[in-house]
């Protein structure tokens, strides 16, 4: 009522693996529809050994169809491809549409096979298309934000009043850490395993999907929240899946195993953020512009000059002393080696 906006009774659900898929992004902004491609079925019609090479490997060429853009010069085409390169992409290649088919960058590798792709990805005379050849993760991240900026540049989400809601449902609970070769909870570990994966979640822990919501507005997450585990031995499971023993559980989250001894009931929740919608309500850009006191990039309040001097008494409370650092002389907090189990870490985080 306040905006004069009439919002649908109920907003669409989107799976993450088809976010993440068709935008590149858990929070896409859904007033353009704007998609990722997968370009894998036509990687062997041309002979760019880039994108051969990349699904030998086990990863993923998406494209992106950029309407219009087809007059894009170097230039411009240069300043998206150092915007994927942000997000771990080692380029950008790309393809304009012509009357004769494909024409510059990597067109002269799929000449053969040029109207062909044209068809398959629904593009015209005068589009723009963008490629991404990598892993899965970055080459959707990368080309999901292609997608935002030429959002942005084309002036695809204008309009007032413009407001597309959309809830991302069933998360990923585990993934994988190539670093540390292990299985990793994707967000926390006490959110609650979708009931299907119940019984076969240790034969492969990367099919399982968690009891967990967004939703999400324009490009922007609003709220979150999922189904919490009650039932201690479906946490067990988890722990051990992620590389706990029994004695390390008992350790660091002992006191919720034994909280769960008392029968807590199925619970739940969602934490909005109310600053993001009011931003999103008033057209702005960050939250900065519309919280009462607002924290700037270094984390200081302008408006009152916090953090202030801490007095020491204070700093014993919590076990916390004063370093300076030695490359800028400034003055960091950090928590000192002390045993404290009424502030245990693993505790804050519930």
């Amino acid at each position: 009522h306040t905006l004069g906006v009439e919002l649908p009774a109920a907003f669409p659900r989107i799976s993450w693996e088809e976010a993440m898929d068709s935008y590149g992004s858990d929070k896409p902004d859904l007033r353009f529809d704007l998609r990722l491609r997968n370009f894998g079925p036509y990687v062997e019609s041309g002979s760019f050994s880039v994108f051969a090479d990349t699904l030998a490997r086990g990863g993923e060429v998406k494209v992106l169809v950029a309407p219009g853009c087809g007059s894009y010069s170097r230039k411009q085409i240069a300043g998206l491809e150092e915007l994927a390169k942000t997000c771990g992409a080692q380029g950008l290649a790309w393809a304009k549409v012509v009357s004769s088919g494909l024409e510059g960058g990597i067109a002269k590798f799929y000449e053969a096979s040029a109207e062909q792709i044209i068809r398959g990805l629904d593009a015209k005379e005068g589009d723009l298309l963008l490629f991404v050849g990598a892993e899965k993760d970055i080459a959707r991240a990368a080309l999901g934000a292609v997608r935002v900026q030429l959002g942005k540049d084309l002036g695809l989400a204008a309009g007032e009043g413009n407001f597309k809601f959309a809830w991302i449902v069933d998360f990923p609970l585990f993934e994988w850490n190539r670093d540390e070769s292990k299985w990793e909870a994707a967000h926390h570990m006490f959110s609650m395993p979708q009931e299907k994966y119940l019984a076969s979640m240790e034969q492969n822990p990367g099919e399982v999907k968690g009891d967990m919501y967004d939703l999400v507005c324009n490009g922007c997450e609003i709220a979150s929240g999922s189904i919490r585990i009650h039932d201690p031995e479906i946490q067990k499971r988890i722990f051990s899946i992620v590389g706990y023993s029994a004695k390390d559980a008992a350790e660091r989250f002992g006191f919720l195993l034994e909280a769960f001894r008392y029968g807590p009931p199925p619970h739940g929740g969602i934490a909005p953020g109310f600053d993001r919608l009011v931003m999103l309500m008033c057209g702005e850009t960050t939250i900065r512009d519309v919280i009462a006191f607002p924290k700037n990039t270094l984390g200081v309040s302008p408006m009152d000059d916090a953090p202030s001097a801490v007095e020491q008494k204070q700093l014993d409370e919590l076990h916390l002393t004063i370093r300076e650092d030695k490359d800028t002389g400034a003055s960091n907090q950090e928590s000192e080696k002390t045993p404290d189990p009424g502030r245990d870490k693993d505790k804050e985080i519930l």
